[in-house]
């Protein structure tokens, strides 16, 4: 059968993910060092797993509230508040989904109509874009520079709308980059979005991943929070990934019309990771700064290995990634990462699989232990010198 005169053109047209097609050449090699993964490699605080299994051995495996749990709707309410100053009504700006993937492509399609324009800074996290093109909108994109640390500044979001922009994508601390945006920052980009009117996801899944000075939130900025959904979870900062949970915070009408589609598509969040959430935010603290502090040793190690070895690499402030400049070398991204790959088995991520504006970078994840840190950069060294 020709398949394609059925299926959906919007999501046939889109393109696969960068970062997938490189991993399939990983998943054919064996005793392959991998810096490329966005996981810690924590396991799940052991009180957070327990009330996991509590919940089961109890028997509390039945459907939750749409929008999650009240009393994990006030957890995260309480949480956001005394680390980011937000302050979220947990009864209707809240909404509990299954990862922050699923409040991100939720909160797109309820924000956005056919032929409206999105922008997206990029480098950055490889789903915006397609989730903006499978809801009918037009992804426009800006790119963003080393020179500004990877930071979207004012002007560039300024030249880049039209009379069709409707929302900015917002993604800081930024997964490929590390980079972070300070509040002098975010007031710089407000004047803009308030002036020409946009709505704006903030995708905020590694605030508690940073390094120098505290994470600020755009929606706690005057004028902002009206129009900006905030994305957030559990992966990163809990090291929850397997457990699939996050959490979407906005304006109650806004979240109203997300809560109905999540209803339709998805019903509830996992009631098992529920539980084990409301434990985390209660009594984890402590699990955050621990991981945040050796990931930040980490953070030093690498950073100071690729600018001892020529591939400058500015200093990311945020996530659990670096974003080292290949270009002295004079092989293009994917050349360099299939070249490493291949000749000392060690796997990191084509800078361009997160945007084109990523051409002549690599990604460089340091959510390993030091041990297997130190044994990739002693092979990216070797093939260094072998060049």
């Amino acid at each position: 059968m020709d398949y394609n005169k059925y299926l959906n053109k919007t999501i046939v047209n889109v393109k696969p993910s960068g970062i997938r097609r490189f991993f399939d050449i990983v998943n054919e090699m064996d005793d392959v060092i991998s810096l490329s993964i966005g996981e810690p490699d924590f396991r799940t605080p052991w009180h957070v797993r327990k009330a996991g299994i509590d919940s089961l051995e109890s028997g509390k495996t039945w459907y939750t509230p749409n929008r999650g749990f009240k009393k994990l709707c006030q957890e995260i309410s309480g949480f956001v508040s005394r680390k980011y100053s937000l302050d979220y009504n947990p009864d209707s700006e809240i909404l509990v989904t299954v990862g922050g993937s699923e409040a991100l492509d939720v909160a797109i399609r309820c924000m956005v109509n056919p032929g409206d324009e999105v922008l997206v800074h990029q480098p950055s996290f490889v789903c915006y874009e397609p989730l903006t093109e499978m809801s009918g909108a037009v992804p426009v994109i800006i790119n963003t520079k080393e020179e500004n640390q990877f930071r979207l500044m004012p002007e560039e979001l300024e030249a880049s709308i039209t009379d069709k922009s409707k929302l900015l994508i917002l993604s800081y601390p930024n997964n490929p980059t590390g980079a972070i945006m300070r509040k002098e920052d975010l007031e710089a980009l407000s004047e803009v979005i308030i002036r020409h009117d946009l709505l704006v996801i903030s995708d905020e899944i590694y605030s508690e991943l940073t390094y120098s000075g505290k994470h600020v939130s755009i929606a706690t900025l005057p004028g902002m929070r009206e129009r900006t959904v905030v994305i957030n979870g559990f992966s990163k900062a809990f090291a929850m990934t397997g457990w699939r949970l996050g959490y979407a915070m906005g304006p109650e009408e806004i979240i109203g019309m997300m809560t109905k589609l999540h209803q339709f598509c998805i019903m509830s969040a996992p009631t098992v990771a529920q539980y084990a959430a409301i434990e985390a935010l209660s009594n984890g603290d402590k699990d955050i700064e621990h991981m945040r502090s050796e990931y930040d040793m980490r953070r030093r190690l690498v950073v100071g290995s690729f600018n001892r070895l020529g591939l400058t690499c500015f200093e990311p402030n945020g996530a659990f990634y670096c974003f080292p400049c290949i270009k002295s070398t004079g092989l293009t991204s994917e050349e360099f990462c299939t070249r490493l790959l291949r000749s000392k088995g060690v796997a990191i991520v084509p800078g361009d699989a997160f945007g084109q504006c990523g051409e002549g970078f690599v990604r460089v994840s340091y959510s390993y232990s030091l041990s297997h840190l130190k044994e990739a950069l002693k092979r990216i060294e070797e093939f260094i010198n072998e060049l």
